[in-house]
């Protein structure tokens, strides 16, 4: 007998065929396809898709949104990333591997990541994040992100997540351990305009939005006036250092 859940999980994903149009499976067969993860359970991959903003305008009461899959992805990330990082660094000390890893799941990485997979197209809105481009959103990318990560670590244990962050995030792990890393962006990118352009980039936050336990920053880095680049992160410190990965990459610094 179908309960009400299995049901609202049932038109969940008849909602995302008709969003995506046709797939293998009901909204994940063209995600499954580009994650090389199949689901032995597809509601947990319905779940890490389902935005807030969607459940918030739901008719069902029992539908779950995806911010404990979130929580539980981004901690699978954190360790798979470090665990990566731990056998193929056996010399490096804590705190340059802990910078290591910040440059790869801070949430520009996770951008990159999700934006690749065509993530946003597969994210169940609600209206009003749907009218305000939230499939572009980077906090709803990554966020999503996470959840979905955390969805295949429950569905696949932690050699599936392994398996799937080892390879999602392998071009992102490439430039990692090079010797510019050992230093931060913002120290790399003020020494390249201390020398190229006497000055040095300022950083002004421009938003900070979300609940206390999950707050997000936004923060834009000027250099003469112009806004270089744009960062976004967990802490204004994350988001300066986000702005400032950007704003090389725009100046060309390798």
């Amino acid at each position: 007998m179908q309960t009400q859940v299995d049901f609202a999980n049932t038109l969940a994903l008849g909602e995302m065929a008709e969003m995506c149009g046709p797939l293998e499976k009901p909204g994940l067969g063209s995600l499954e396809k580009d994650l090389g993860y199949e689901f032995k359970d597809p509601s947990l991959m319905a779940e890490a898709l389902r935005h807030a903003s969607y459940v918030n305008e739901s008719e069902s009461g029992d539908l779950a949104d995806n911010e404990r899959f979130e929580f539980l992805g981004d901690a699978v990330l954190d360790l798979v990333i470090s665990h990566i990082l731990m056998d193929r660094f056996p010399d490096v000390d804590e705190g340059v591997l802990s910078r290591y890893r910040a440059a790869v799941v801070d949430e520009a990485g996770l951008c990159v990541v999700a934006t690749g997979l065509g993530l946003g197209r597969h994210i169940m809105l609600g209206k009003g994040e749907e009218h305000s481009n939230g499939r572009t959103k980077p906090s709803i990318l990554a966020n999503t992100m996470e959840a979905l990560l955390g969805a295949i670590y429950l569905d696949g244990g932690y050699d599936g997540a392994f398996e799937v962050i080892q390879r999602l995030f392998s071009s992102s792990l490439q430039g990692i351990g090079s010797p510019e890393m050992t230093q931060d962006f913002k120290s790399r990118l003020q020494e390249f305009t201390q020398k190229s352009f006497k000055a040095v980039p300022k950083y002004r936050l421009v938003q900070e939005d979300g609940p206390p336990h999950d707050r997000r920053f936004s923060v834009v880095l000027t250099h003469d006036g112009q806004i270089l680049a744009q960062g976004w992160g967990k802490s204004k410190k994350e988001a300066e250092q986000c702005a400032a990965r950007e704003a090389l990459l725009k100046l060309g610094v390798e």
